[in-house]
């Protein structure tokens, strides 16, 4: 087989995989509407690392009443005057809802920290204060889920090389991008704490291996299948690869598995 027809072949299993899994999405979403539940997926990760192609696939079939995705920008004089997760509550999901966060509070650990937009006393308040706010979260009856796709500094560079030559992704370039070469270590280092910090066994960390970016989209939707109840379950289907998505530990810093 030649390397033309084997790239026609993966792309070929990609997009058959992509469409049963999201026929398994439709699925969990009428458990979801038909239970009541309350699902909350935050995206995290570097910048270029793949958060809007990920959630595009797993909205793509889904209904667009029950399902909401949230990016927001930055925060107004007004947001500024409140409490910090203030902004973020009146986005979270009521029964029935799957929102997704394509960013979240979670800024205030990686950008705000890095390029200095908030104080080191607010960065520390944040830190105290996430865990209880997401375990009341939890308590209310929302389903949460914290993913953070990781990326290396090769791949970054080449994806961001292409954001600025794809005349398709000139919406996706800001300032905040041109930075993030420069700040890699600043932001490897906000990263690890933010772990360190808001990793626990009632909101836990889910590092995605994201350089692959086929491979990071099916198996955030695997994960995402894997960890939730519905009827009709294809459970050889679902099963995530460890290799690809896993639970935060140190020791990935470590051994290589999350980028340094």
């Amino acid at each position: 087989m030649s390397k033309k027809q084997s790239n026609i072949s993966e792309k070929q299993r990609y997009k058959e995989t992509l469409k049963a899994l999201q026929i398994e999405l439709v699925k969990l979403q009428n458990h979801i509407i038909k239970h009541d539940d309350k699902v909350l997926i935050i995206f995290e990760g570097r910048d270029a690392g793949g958060k809007d192609g990920t959630i595009k696939r797993i909205t793509q079939y889904l209904s667009p009443r029950e399902t909401r995705i949230v990016a927001l920008g930055k925060p107004s004089d007004r947001d500024l005057g409140t409490w910090y997760f203030q902004r973020f509550t009146q986005y979270l999901p009521c029964t029935q809802e799957i929102v997704l966060f394509n960013r979240s509070w979670y800024n205030r650990a990686g950008v705000e920290k890095v390029m200095e937009f908030c104080s080191n006393e607010q960065y520390h308040e944040f830190l105290e204060a996430v865990p209880e706010f997401e375990q009341m979260l939890v308590r209310s009856g929302i389903k949460l889920f914290k993913y953070y796709l990781d990326i290396s500094k090769k791949e970054q560079k080449k994806r961001l090389k292409d954001r600025l030559q794809n005349p398709l992704k000139q919406w996706k370039i800001s300032p905040i991008d041109k930075a993030a070469q420069k700040h890699w270590h600043e932001y490897s280092e906000a990263r690890n704490v933010m772990f360190a910090r808001t990793h626990n066994m009632v909101a836990p960390w889910t590092v995605v291996r994201a350089d692959n970016k086929q491979s990071a989209r099916i198996n955030v939707i695997k994960d995402i299948l894997f960890r939730l109840d519905y009827s009709g379950k294809k459970e050889n289907l679902i099963l995530p690869d460890a290799d690809i998505v896993f639970n935060y530990a140190e020791s990935y810093l470590e051994n290589g598995m999350i980028a340094p």
